[in-house]
């Protein structure tokens, strides 16, 4: 018996503008599931942040502001994993709003192609419950940057 191993996945938002400014909209996400989140703002471009995988807990990312690079990987083994696996590689721009959906079993990495990139990111779990389900590699086991 095989199993679907769910991938990553785009969730297109849209941009309304007229005369009294902007709207950014992301209507089909929903927001069961989500714990917490955090703000990521990198002190200069090209800054690589990661590599860090969970096998639980589902992440989703939204740029605020400028383009990120977000680099997706489903690591084979959790302990030394396999340095030539299969990179997804998903640039999100305030320009073009979709929220990246990563879900359980991947490792993330990062990095911000602006300078003014604010990456939103919206995890699952509790953070005393994800401090158990939490592998950190070292930036150079996969690229983010391709």
């Amino acid at each position: 018996m095989t199993s679907t191993v769910e991938r990553p996945r785009l969730i297109e938002g849209g941009l309304h503008v007229d005369t009294r400014g902007s709207v950014v909209f992301v209507n089909d996400f929903d927001f069961g599931g989500v714990d917490r989140f955090y703000v990521v703002r990198s002190h200069k471009p090209y800054e690589l942040r990661g590599w860090v995988g969970h096998r639980r807990e589902q992440k989703w990312f939204f740029v605020v502001q400028g383009t990120s690079l977000i680099a997706v990987v489903r690591p084979d083994h959790w302990q030394l994993p396999t340095s030539d696996l299969t990179v997804e590689r998903f640039t999100l721009s305030a320009a073009k709003p979709q929220i990246l959906y990563v879900p359980p079993g991947h490792a993330t990495g990062s990095t911000n192609l602006t300078g003014d990139a604010v990456l939103l990111v919206f995890s699952s779990g509790k953070i005393e419950d994800t401090k158990a389900d939490d592998y950190r590699f070292p930036v150079s086991t996969w690229s983010i940057v391709g």
